[in-house]
């Protein structure tokens, strides 16, 4: 009787030990869905700017007035005939401390 009783015990210790620190214990399984959190919401991400990105592919395959807005914004460029005025602003950018 006493052999059984400790053999169980033994089993139990195993068990107990593979459920705590061996493979697929819990604390793996809790640190996997913490990474599979992580990644689903960077995917999350990357498909909201892979969404916006496409929009604004199909805005310039499509639509003039996204070229010429890109054109004006980010190379300077104007129309011919029309004239180009830059104001400067010198009242905030350089202070008197005499």
């Amino acid at each position: 009787m006493k052999l059984t009783t400790a053999l169980f015990v033994i089993l139990l210790i195993l068990l107990q030990y593979r459920l705590w620190f061996g493979n697929g214990s819990l604390t793996e399984v809790h640190h996997l869905q913490n990474q599979i959190s992580t990644v689903e919401q960077e995917n999350d991400n990357l498909k909201e700017r892979n969404l916006s990105l496409a929009a604004e592919v199909h805005d310039l395959k499509q639509g003039h007035d996204a070229i010429e807005e890109r054109a004006r914004s980010e190379m300077g460029m104007i129309k011919y005939d029309e004239t180009f005025y830059q104001i400067v602003d010198y009242s905030g950018s350089q202070t008197n401390t005499n």
